[in-house]
């Protein structure tokens, strides 16, 4: 299996709104193109003055089903979340491959 990790530290400003609509709209929508078999939301615990910072994890079966999610339907779900809250994140992605 593959996690896909997007980490993500949101300005305060906007936080609550932003959790809100990751929660009832961001998360259902990459859950909903069928790439995926679980997810988990985690708050990073650390505090930091610039704002927020969340992990998502998504895990996929195997490495096909990942690339094409990338393919298909990551630069249009990225596009959403980055027209909504321009310049009010920052987010990194890392895959992870579970051993156990």
């Amino acid at each position: 299996m593959i996690i896909y990790n997007v980490t993500v530290n949101i300005d305060k400003d906007v936080h609550d709104e932003w959790l809100h609509w990751m929660k009832t709209k961001h998360i259902p929508d990459v859950m909903a193109t069928g790439f995926f078999i679980e997810n988990k939301l985690c708050k990073v615990l650390v505090d930091e003055e610039q704002g927020i910072t969340y992990s998502f994890q998504y895990t996929a079966k195997n490495m096909q089903d990942l690339e094409e999610y990338q393919r298909t339907h990551a630069p249009r779900l990225q596009k959403d979340v980055a027209d909504k809250y321009a310049n009010k994140f920052v987010a990194f992605r890392t895959l992870l491959e579970v051993i156990k």
